[in-house]
This record gives structure tokens, C-alpha cells and sequence, in this order.
């Protein structure tokens, strides 16, 4: 990949050079647009320090006497000090082949996926039978039929919800499902709807393959899993929140307000050129992880702009934002956001916080942060927030978030 350029894209929002509009600031959310209920995150027991996974993984990924200097300067350098795992790290080297990783995947990710699920439900005052759309993340595995599917008997959802199970996105995929359930509540605002990521990472690493993608992989990442509830502008006030084939939902008459944040808009972008930047390739050993060492140019040459252009259409700048949920990629990634961004010293620490003491957990992350940031405190009314992550395709997900 030595030969990858950083493409020269062409701008259709406008210029963030251009001085903010004298006219009126964006006006606060309407009352009846979506809001995030609830967020919870479910985390397998299996936690290490990072310094006690440095030597088995180097077992399961380096030969016999290998030089092991890259491996404990790749570890030192994360930013990461704690991880979950979806099993005792003793047990990664038994595991054999792609079959029995996924196989591992799905157990893991049911129980952690109903625990995620349920404690968002709970936290919203919600039933599982209240879910009208269920949105569906994970890179980490596969299964047909899908986790979600076999979650909804499981957990007592309706028969009739919809399903929407998501697969390719990796690490944009919080932001991006995030935003393809605001999508589907601007135009169903009765609807109830939960988005659900699962990513065990762990199990993706690749036994025996010693190259810096595979090494770095097996610093930084960690497992868990999240569930986000968010309701349709109608069903604020303790209206059920159920469509009309719900109306017999047992929590109908107890739900409580929505609360947290509105979802006031969202902007995709893909970068063309650069599809071999992130992701996988998938052979008979299962996910073998692509990272690219230009992805923090690909953030420093063209991302803030996009990212300014997106506030510009909403009468805002970089300093109107007073929460910044972004994806932590890893220290390289954030300190090209940042850099990029002109942000001050301390914007990100919510999210080197997160990916201090659980890693990157892909898709989950975003989630864990926003998390973290309504459990640690409480915004003032009117507090701009943003939610951004990356991911394959080269791709990059914002979500303008006001409380």
C-alpha cells in the first residue's frame, strides 16, 4: 500500500473559510425530534492490565525466540492501561480456527448483547415488546440468522419489529447506526428504536501472524457491547412509543419522558481512493485486519474540513461545540483530530479516557463514551454536541447532538 495517495476531493458544502452568517445561531432542537433515551454497555468479566496481555499475545502471534521490541513498543505506545476480553486470554491459543473464534462470537455476544439490551430498555422504562426497529452492528463475526434475530425470541421482542442487522461498517458503525435510527424516527416519530453493537475483537486476532496491522490490533482493541434506545418525537411526555400494532405493549402506561440528547442532523461521507486504507481480508483464517499508516493523513488533509462544512449549514463553528464524542481510533488518530480541529487540550479526554481503560472496542466505543459523559455529569440545556467516528470505506460518520 505504499503507493496510496491522499485523494483531492471536491467540496459541495460550503467553504469553512468563510466567516460565520451574522444571522440568527441554529435554533435549538424541536421538542418533537428524536432523543436519546438510554445507553448502557455490557463488558465480559475478563479484564487484564495491558501489560499482562503483552506476553501471551506475543506467544499466540510471534514464533519461538522472535525479536519482541516492536511488540512492547506497539503496547506501550497505545494509550490503552486495562481491556475486557471476551475469554481468559488463555484460552485464544485453543481456539484453532476461524469456526470455533465465531462460534465463541456468537455465544459471547448473545449473553453480552441481551445484558446491553436489557439494561438500556430499563434505564428508558421501556419493554422489549416497546421496540418498533432494531438496528444491528458487528464486524466482529457472522451469523444467518442474525444475532439480533436470534436476541428477539430470546428477550420477547414483537414478531413485528424490524430489523435492521449491519455488517462492513466496523469502527463508524455507533456513529452510523446512530444516525440511520434518527433516519427512520424523523419519519416513524411514534416509533420506539434501539440500536445494538457487538464487537469482540479479540477474537479476530491472527495466531502466527506477526506484521505490525496484526500487532497493532492486539494492543489496542478490546470487547464489549452497547445498546442505544432513542424515541420518535411523539412519544416524549410518557406516550408508549409503540407503533400502532404495539398498543397492547405492557409498559404502555408507565413510560417516563426520553431523556438525554436530541439527534439534530447527520452527515456521511465516503473518501474515494481509499478502500484499502480499514478493514478486513477475509480468508479461511477468519479476519485478517488492515490498518493503513496513512489514515491519520487521510484526517488531517480532508476530514476537518468536511467536518466544519457540516457545522457551517448549521450556523456553528468548531467552538460551539461543548461535548465532543469522537471515536478513539487510537492516540495517533486523536491527536490528528484534535490537531486538525484546533481543539483544546482537554476536548478529547472523555475519549482517551474510554480507550484508556477498555481499549478500542470498535463500533461499541462511541457508545461507551456517551455513556460515560451522562453518567459522569450533567449537560447544561442548549449544550452542543458532536459524535464522530471513521471506519472502512474509507468513510467518516457525524452526528450533531444538542441536550
Amino acid at each position: 500500500m505504499n503507493d496510496m495517495r491522499v485523494p483531492v476531493l471536491v467540496e459541495h458544502a460550503p467553504s469553512p473559510s468563510a466567516p460565520a452568517s451574522p444571522a440568527r445561531r441554529a435554533s435549538p432542537p424541536s421538542a418533537s425530534g428524536p432523543r436519546i433515551a438510554a445507553v448502557r454497555c455490557a463488558l465480559p468479566p475478563h479484564r487484564y492490565a495491558q501489560h499482562e496481555l503483552t506476553g501471551p499475545i506475543g506467544d499466540l502471534c510471534l514464533s519461538p525466540g522472535a525479536d519482541r521490541a516492536l511488540l512492547h513498543r506497539v503496547h506501550a505506545s497505545a494509550g490503552v492501561g486495562t481491556r475486557h476480553l471476551a475469554l481468559p486470554i488463555e484460552r485464544y491459543a485453543r481456539l484453532g480456527d476461524f469456526g470455533r473464534s465465531n462460534d465463541a462470537w456468537l455465544e459471547t455476544g448473545l449473553e453480552l448483547g441481551e445484558e446491553a439490551l436489557s439494561g438500556a430498555l430499563r434505564e428508558a422504562g421501556l419493554a422489549p415488546a416497546d421496540v418498533d426497529l432494531l438496528v444491528f452492528a458487528s464486524i466482529t463475526g457472522v451469523a444467518a440468522p442474525s444475532l439480533d434475530a436470534r436476541l428477539a425470541g430470546r428477550m420477547g421482542l414483537r414478531p413485528d419489529v424490524k430489523r435492521i442487522p449491519l455488517f462492513g461498517l466496523g469502527c463508524v458503525a455507533g456513529a452510523a447506526g446512530l444516525a440511520r435510527v434518527h433516519d427512520h424516527l424523523r419519519g416513524h416519530p411514534d416509533d420506539t428504536a434501539v440500536l445494538l453493537t457487538v464487537e469482540l475483537c479479540s477474537l479476530t486476532l491472527q495466531r502466527g501472524d506477526s506484521s505490525r496491522a496484526n500487532l497493532v490490533a492486539g494492543a489496542l482493541f478490546g470487547d464489549g457491547a452497547a445498546a442505544l434506545v432513542a424515541r420518535g418525537g411523539n412519544t416524549d411526555g410518557g406516550s408508549s412509543g409503540g407503533s400502532s400494532s404495539s398498543s397492547s405493549s405492557s409498559s404502555s402506561s408507565t413510560v417516563a419522558p426520553a431523556a438525554g440528547p436530541h439527534v439534530v442532523a447527520t452527515r456521511s461521507h465516503l473518501y474515494p481512493g481509499t478502500e484499502r486504507l480499514l478493514g478486513w481480508e477475509i480468508g479461511a483464517a477468519g479476519f485478517r485486519v488492515v490498518i493503513d499508516a496513512g489514515v491519520p493523513d487521510i484526517v488531517r488533509g480532508h476530514f476537518g474540513r468536511h467536518l466544519r462544512a457540516f457545522l457551517a449549514e448549521h450556523e456553528l463553528t468548531v467552538d460551539d461545540i461543548g461535548t465532543w464524542i469522537c471515536h478513539p481510533g487510537g492516540p495517533r488518530i486523536l491527536s490528528a483530530v484534535s490537531e486538525t480541529l484546533g481543539l483544546s487540550e482537554d476536548a478529547l479526554d472523555c475519549s482517551r479516557r474510554s480507550l484508556a481503560t477498555v481499549g478500542n472496542m470498535s463500533s461499541v466505543s462511541v457508545l461507551h463514551i456517551l455513556e460515560g459523559i451522562r453518567a459522569r455529569r450533567a449537560l447544561e440545556p442548549g449544550t452542543w454536541g458532536l459524535l464522530l467516528a471513521m471506519g472502512p470505506g474509507f468513510c467518516s460518520e457525524l452526528v450533531l447532538l444538542r441536550w
